[in-house]
Protein backbone atom coordinates (compact mmCIF):
# COMPACT_ATOMS: atom_id res chain seq x y z
CA UNK A 1 0.00 0.00 0.00
CA UNK A 2 1.53 3.63 -0.92
CA UNK A 3 1.67 6.44 1.63
CA UNK A 4 -1.05 7.94 0.36
CA UNK A 5 -3.58 4.90 0.32
CA UNK A 6 -2.36 4.42 3.50
CA UNK A 7 -2.98 7.80 5.08
CA UNK A 8 -6.67 8.24 3.91
CA UNK A 9 -7.07 4.22 5.05
CA UNK A 10 -5.83 5.65 8.72
CA UNK A 11 -8.15 9.15 8.29
CA UNK A 12 -10.86 7.33 7.27
CA UNK A 13 -10.94 5.13 10.10
CA UNK A 14 -10.13 8.62 12.90
CA UNK A 15 -13.91 9.54 10.68
CA UNK A 16 -12.31 12.72 9.34
CA UNK A 17 -11.04 14.42 6.09
CA UNK A 18 -7.63 15.23 5.77
CA UNK A 19 -5.48 18.79 5.09
CA UNK A 20 -2.92 19.00 1.85
CA UNK A 21 -1.12 22.08 2.69
CA UNK A 22 1.27 23.61 -0.17
CA UNK A 23 4.47 24.67 -0.43
CA UNK A 24 6.21 25.81 -3.00
CA UNK A 25 10.04 24.56 -3.49
CA UNK A 26 12.40 27.25 -2.79
CA UNK A 27 10.19 30.39 -2.38
CA UNK A 28 11.65 32.60 -1.34
CA UNK A 29 14.60 30.47 -0.54
CA UNK A 30 16.12 26.61 -0.09
CA UNK A 31 16.80 27.22 3.56
CA UNK A 32 12.85 28.92 4.87
CA UNK A 33 10.88 26.71 2.04
CA UNK A 34 12.41 24.06 3.29
CA UNK A 35 12.38 25.20 6.81
CA UNK A 36 8.60 25.30 6.56
CA UNK A 37 8.26 21.30 4.48
CA UNK A 38 9.76 20.26 7.83
CA UNK A 39 7.32 21.91 9.90
CA UNK A 40 4.78 20.84 8.16
CA UNK A 41 3.48 17.39 9.77
CA UNK A 42 4.24 18.85 12.89
CA UNK A 43 1.74 21.72 12.50
CA UNK A 44 -1.01 19.28 11.55
CA UNK A 45 -0.43 18.62 7.49
CA UNK A 46 -1.48 15.12 6.92
CA UNK A 47 -0.10 15.16 3.32
CA UNK A 48 1.75 17.75 1.30
CA UNK A 49 1.88 19.15 -1.55
CA UNK A 50 5.36 20.76 -3.05
CA UNK A 51 5.46 22.90 -5.80
CA UNK A 52 7.56 23.09 -9.02
CA UNK A 53 8.28 26.67 -9.84
CA UNK A 54 7.69 27.29 -13.69
CA UNK A 55 8.40 30.01 -15.93
CA UNK A 56 4.76 29.92 -17.45
CA UNK A 57 2.34 28.58 -14.88
CA UNK A 58 -0.85 28.72 -16.84
CA UNK A 59 -3.57 27.68 -13.97
CA UNK A 60 -1.79 29.86 -11.32
CA UNK A 61 -2.63 32.66 -10.34
CA UNK A 62 -1.15 35.78 -9.30
CA UNK A 63 -0.48 35.07 -5.20
CA UNK A 64 1.33 31.60 -6.70
CA UNK A 65 2.85 33.14 -9.70
CA UNK A 66 4.76 35.62 -7.80
CA UNK A 67 6.18 32.68 -5.51
CA UNK A 68 7.44 30.76 -8.58
CA UNK A 69 9.39 33.96 -9.93
CA UNK A 70 11.07 34.08 -6.28
CA UNK A 71 12.03 30.80 -6.36
CA UNK A 72 13.22 30.93 -9.61
CA UNK A 73 15.21 33.77 -9.16
CA UNK A 74 16.57 31.59 -6.42
CA UNK A 75 17.99 29.48 -8.46
CA UNK A 76 15.66 26.86 -8.18
CA UNK A 77 16.04 23.49 -10.24
CA UNK A 78 14.36 19.91 -10.53
CA UNK A 79 17.16 18.18 -9.14
CA UNK A 80 17.29 20.71 -5.68
CA UNK A 81 13.84 19.96 -5.18
CA UNK A 82 14.25 16.02 -4.80
CA UNK A 83 16.73 17.17 -2.90
CA UNK A 84 14.40 18.90 -0.50
CA UNK A 85 12.49 15.72 -0.68
CA UNK A 86 15.25 13.67 0.69
CA UNK A 87 16.18 16.21 3.33
CA UNK A 88 12.06 15.64 4.26
CA UNK A 89 12.56 12.20 4.19
CA UNK A 90 15.55 11.87 6.18
CA UNK A 91 12.88 13.03 9.32
CA UNK A 92 9.79 11.56 8.06
CA UNK A 93 9.30 8.08 6.66
CA UNK A 94 4.99 8.58 6.93
CA UNK A 95 3.91 12.00 5.94
CA UNK A 96 3.33 11.40 2.18
CA UNK A 97 4.85 13.92 -0.39
CA UNK A 98 2.99 15.04 -4.00
CA UNK A 99 5.09 16.88 -6.43
CA UNK A 100 2.66 19.46 -8.52
CA UNK A 101 4.02 21.41 -11.61
CA UNK A 102 3.76 21.73 -15.38
CA UNK A 103 4.81 19.03 -17.96
CA UNK A 104 8.32 21.21 -19.73
CA UNK A 105 10.35 20.67 -16.39
CA UNK A 106 9.53 16.81 -16.53
CA UNK A 107 10.60 16.23 -19.89
CA UNK A 108 13.76 18.46 -19.73
CA UNK A 109 14.67 16.61 -17.06
CA UNK A 110 13.91 13.33 -19.01
CA UNK A 111 10.79 11.38 -17.69
CA UNK A 112 11.87 8.08 -16.89
CA UNK A 113 14.92 9.67 -15.17
CA UNK A 114 12.57 12.22 -13.34
CA UNK A 115 10.51 9.37 -11.92
CA UNK A 116 12.97 7.15 -10.92
CA UNK A 117 14.78 10.26 -8.82
CA UNK A 118 11.64 11.26 -7.82
CA UNK A 119 11.01 7.81 -5.98
CA UNK A 120 13.85 7.19 -4.59
CA UNK A 121 13.98 10.64 -3.19
CA UNK A 122 10.47 9.56 -1.50
CA UNK A 123 7.87 11.23 -3.52
CA UNK A 124 4.71 10.00 -3.12
CA UNK A 125 2.60 11.18 -6.44
CA UNK A 126 2.47 13.76 -9.21
CA UNK A 127 0.37 16.31 -10.43
CA UNK A 128 0.90 17.62 -13.90
CA UNK A 129 -1.47 20.56 -14.48
CA UNK A 130 -1.31 20.83 -17.96
CA UNK A 131 -0.78 17.31 -18.78
CA UNK A 132 -4.49 15.80 -20.82
CA UNK A 133 -5.66 12.47 -20.41
CA UNK A 134 -4.64 11.64 -24.26
CA UNK A 135 -1.03 12.00 -23.45
CA UNK A 136 -0.57 10.56 -20.58
CA UNK A 137 1.43 8.07 -22.10
CA UNK A 138 3.86 10.19 -21.79
CA UNK A 139 4.75 9.75 -18.01
CA UNK A 140 2.10 7.34 -16.61
CA UNK A 141 4.21 3.86 -17.87
CA UNK A 142 7.20 5.21 -15.54
CA UNK A 143 4.94 6.58 -12.55
CA UNK A 144 3.14 3.15 -12.58
CA UNK A 145 6.99 1.40 -13.38
CA UNK A 146 8.38 3.61 -10.02
CA UNK A 147 5.26 3.50 -7.21
CA UNK A 148 4.09 6.87 -8.11
CA UNK A 149 0.69 7.93 -7.77
CA UNK A 150 -0.95 9.61 -10.84
CA UNK A 151 -3.29 11.76 -9.55
CA UNK A 152 -5.58 13.55 -12.00
CA UNK A 153 -7.25 17.00 -11.93
CA UNK A 154 -10.95 17.16 -12.50
CA UNK A 155 -12.45 20.38 -13.00
CA UNK A 156 -16.36 21.70 -12.82
CA UNK A 157 -16.39 21.40 -16.28
CA UNK A 158 -15.47 17.96 -16.93
CA UNK A 159 -18.77 16.16 -17.51
CA UNK A 160 -20.12 12.62 -16.83
CA UNK A 161 -19.35 11.25 -20.18
CA UNK A 162 -15.72 12.52 -20.41
CA UNK A 163 -15.04 11.64 -16.45
CA UNK A 164 -14.47 7.99 -16.95
CA UNK A 165 -11.54 9.07 -19.24
CA UNK A 166 -10.50 11.63 -17.33
CA UNK A 167 -9.77 9.13 -14.34
CA UNK A 168 -8.29 6.57 -16.48
CA UNK A 169 -5.08 5.41 -14.53
CA UNK A 170 -5.62 7.39 -11.62
CA UNK A 171 -4.24 6.68 -8.13
CA UNK A 172 -3.40 8.00 -4.67
CA UNK A 173 -6.58 10.60 -5.21
CA UNK A 174 -8.51 12.84 -6.91
CA UNK A 175 -7.98 16.44 -7.32
CA UNK A 176 -11.10 18.01 -7.94
CA UNK A 177 -10.44 22.08 -8.93
CA UNK A 178 -13.20 23.47 -7.28
CA UNK A 179 -13.65 26.43 -9.62
CA UNK A 180 -13.05 27.52 -13.25
CA UNK A 181 -10.28 29.66 -13.96
CA UNK A 182 -6.86 30.19 -11.89
CA UNK A 183 -5.55 29.64 -8.59
CA UNK A 184 -6.57 32.09 -5.61
CA UNK A 185 -9.23 33.91 -6.74
CA UNK A 186 -12.54 33.21 -5.82
CA UNK A 187 -14.42 29.87 -4.04
CA UNK A 188 -16.44 27.48 -4.55
CA UNK A 189 -20.38 27.41 -2.52
CA UNK A 190 -20.97 24.66 -0.37
CA UNK A 191 -24.30 23.70 -2.68
CA UNK A 192 -21.50 23.68 -5.74
CA UNK A 193 -19.61 21.20 -4.09
CA UNK A 194 -22.67 19.08 -2.53
CA UNK A 195 -23.59 18.54 -6.09
CA UNK A 196 -20.01 17.96 -7.73
CA UNK A 197 -18.16 15.42 -5.25
CA UNK A 198 -20.99 12.73 -5.47
CA UNK A 199 -21.07 12.46 -8.83
CA UNK A 200 -17.20 11.88 -8.61
CA UNK A 201 -17.84 9.64 -6.22
CA UNK A 202 -20.27 7.39 -8.70
CA UNK A 203 -16.87 6.82 -11.06
CA UNK A 204 -14.18 6.03 -8.66
CA UNK A 205 -13.31 5.12 -4.85
CA UNK A 206 -10.51 7.01 -4.85
CA UNK A 207 -10.54 9.57 -2.02
CA UNK A 208 -11.24 13.56 -3.43
CA UNK A 209 -9.36 16.46 -2.34
CA UNK A 210 -11.13 19.70 -3.25
CA UNK A 211 -8.47 22.52 -3.81
CA UNK A 212 -8.34 26.30 -6.01
CA UNK A 213 -10.11 28.85 -3.42
CA UNK A 214 -10.00 26.79 -0.40
CA UNK A 215 -8.40 29.91 2.19
CA UNK A 216 -9.74 29.42 5.47
CA UNK A 217 -10.29 26.98 8.02
CA UNK A 218 -14.22 26.85 7.99
CA UNK A 219 -13.59 26.37 4.04
CA UNK A 220 -11.41 23.51 4.91
CA UNK A 221 -13.32 21.94 7.44
CA UNK A 222 -16.23 22.24 4.87
CA UNK A 223 -14.18 20.90 1.87
CA UNK A 224 -13.55 18.17 4.14
CA UNK A 225 -16.70 16.93 5.10
CA UNK A 226 -18.11 17.51 1.62
CA UNK A 227 -15.39 15.69 0.18
CA UNK A 228 -12.09 13.80 1.61
CA UNK A 229 -9.31 16.53 2.21
CA UNK A 230 -8.26 19.77 1.43
CA UNK A 231 -5.72 21.27 -0.46
CA UNK A 232 -4.67 25.03 0.68
CA UNK A 233 -1.90 26.88 -1.24
CA UNK A 234 -3.03 30.11 -2.36
CA UNK A 235 -3.79 31.70 1.49
CA UNK A 236 -0.40 29.95 2.56
CA UNK A 237 1.68 31.70 0.13
CA UNK A 238 -0.32 35.01 0.43
CA UNK A 239 1.07 34.68 3.89
CA UNK A 240 4.49 34.04 2.69
CA UNK A 241 4.58 37.05 0.92
CA UNK A 242 3.14 39.69 3.20
CA UNK A 243 5.61 38.44 5.58
CA UNK A 244 9.40 39.46 3.55
CA UNK A 245 11.41 42.05 3.53
CA UNK A 246 11.54 44.80 1.26
CA UNK A 247 13.72 43.24 -0.94
CA UNK A 248 11.93 39.61 -0.78
CA UNK A 249 13.65 38.13 2.24
CA UNK A 250 12.66 35.66 4.86
CA UNK A 251 12.40 37.86 8.18
CA UNK A 252 12.70 35.97 11.43
CA UNK A 253 9.20 35.04 12.30
CA UNK A 254 7.70 34.02 8.60
CA UNK A 255 8.31 29.94 8.69
CA UNK A 256 6.38 30.25 12.08
CA UNK A 257 3.37 32.86 11.04
CA UNK A 258 2.64 29.90 8.16
CA UNK A 259 2.93 27.27 10.40
CA UNK A 260 0.22 28.95 12.54
CA UNK A 261 -1.84 29.20 10.15
CA UNK A 262 -1.45 25.56 9.35
CA UNK A 263 -2.32 24.76 12.67
CA UNK A 264 -5.25 26.78 12.43
CA UNK A 265 -6.38 25.17 9.30
CA UNK A 266 -5.60 21.36 10.67
CA UNK A 267 -7.85 22.69 14.14
CA UNK A 268 -10.98 23.73 11.41
CA UNK A 269 -10.57 19.96 9.57
CA UNK A 270 -10.42 18.15 12.62
CA UNK A 271 -13.36 20.10 14.06
CA UNK A 272 -11.30 21.52 16.73
CA UNK A 273 -11.19 25.68 18.28
CA UNK A 274 -8.14 26.77 16.57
Amino acid sequence: MSRIAAKFADLKKQGRGALIPFVEAWDPDQETSTRLLLGMPGAGADLIEIGMPFTDPMADGPIVQAAGKRALAAGVKVRFILDMVRTFRAQDQTTPLVLMGYLNPILSYGPEKFCVDAAKAGVDGMIIVDLPPEESDLILPFTNANGLDFIRLVAPTTDDARLPHVLNGSSGFIYYVAITGITGTRSASSAQLSEAIPRIRRVTDLPIAIGFGVRSPAQAAEASRVADAAVVASALIDTMAHSLDASGKALPGTVEKILDQVRALAAGVRGQPA
